[in-house]
């Protein structure tokens, strides 16, 4: 309890001084109204727009450049990024047009996919944690090998996971874990998750092979405990071989991850600490170009018009009437 109650005077404290909060006063009403009413009608959204932070965050920072969808480049069109959920996408944007119509173009997409993804997984009962604002939105997508470097599901070395990690900024192992556990209100096609299914060496993965069989677009639940509850359900299941994903089963089979798995899996609480640091350390993860940019105006889907002036960087204090760190 007494957690809880410092890390609401944190989030208090922490609304009060950002600079989005004196740009725009309503910004953080706007995103947890908007989320919560959203995740109301299909909860889904919330693992959507985490998949969304961690995909544009991991390749080349958080500079929304996952939104850009206008041109053959996309990112969405790459691999790692094919099941990306439009509708979460479409959250982002209808926050924007709202934040935007409120208070100006004051704040970028970038910002608010940090703030709707926060939102979410509060609303799906997990826990708040900081993130930075002031970031700008890229002027075009991520380069193909940044986003191949996105651990993919079927990864079984745990070492390999943790050196990918920790080229974000992500060094410590228990990174790797906590931000593995979003997976506890995730859902996946049959063909993220074959290779498990075509190996079926044990119980579940021949459950999850004869489901796929007889139901091959159903979603799986990543998490079998608790799937649209934010919780240590995911951490519970790992104890029984219950993953879905080869990248999760590594967690178990491995000394090192697996006495954290087993730590998260008796104390929500362990997990929510570490999860609430391990997504912030995300949100910062390092950017090859700096803070460089643009607010988008029109749309989170596209670059500005060239008509409109409003490329910045982290160095500058305005452009264009508007607070670059807004």
């Amino acid at each position: 309890m007494a957690n809880s109650s410092a890390l609401a005077v944190v989030a208090t404290l922490a609304l009060l001084l950002s600079p989005a909060a004196a740009a725009c006063p309503q910004l953080d009403s706007i995103v947890v109204s908007s989320v919560r009413t959203a995740l109301q009608g299909e909860i889904a959204l919330a693992a959507g727009l985490l998949r969304i932070f961690f995909h544009d965050c991991f390749p080349n920072g958080c500079d929304a450049s996952i939104l850009l969808n206008t041109t053959s480049d996309r990112e969405t069109a790459q691999g790692p990024n094919l099941t990306i959920q439009p509708r979460a996408m479409q959250l982002i944007e209808s926050i924007r047009a709202k934040a935007h119509a409120a208070c100006g173009p004051t704040v970028s997409c970038a910002d608010i996919t940090l703030l709707a993804t926060r939102a979410a997984v509060v609303a799906s009962g997990g826990p708040w944690f900081p993130v930075p604002e002031g970031n700008l939105d890229s002027l075009a997508p991520a380069a193909q090998s940044k986003v191949f470097d996105l651990p993919g599901p079927d990864i079984a070395s745990v070492a390999t996971l943790v050196g990918r990690f920790a080229t974000r900024g992500l060094g410590e192992v228990a990174d790797l874990v906590a931000l593995s556990g979003g997976h506890t209100i995730g859902r996946s096609q049959c063909s993220s998750f074959s290779d498990r299914t075509q190996r079926s060496d044990d119980t579940f993965s021949k459950k999850l092979a004869a489901n796929c069989t007889k139901r091959p677009n159903t979603l799986q639940n990543l998490d079998v405990v608790t799937p649209d509850l934010f919780d240590n359900g995911y951490f519970r299941a790992l104890t029984f071989n219950q993953g879905v994903f080869t990248s999760d089963m590594a967690l178990i089979k491995n000394k090192t991850t697996a006495a954290i798995v087993k730590q998260f899996a008796q104390s929500k609480d362990a997990f929510f600490t570490q999860f609430a640091k391990s997504m912030t350390k995300l949100a910062n993860a390092p950017k090859t170009d700096g803070n460089k940019g643009e607010i988008r105006r029109v749309s989170c889907f596209r670059t500005n018009p060239k008509g409109i002036e409003t490329v910045v960087d982290s160095g500058e204090e305005e452009e264009q009437g508007f607070a670059a760190s807004a």
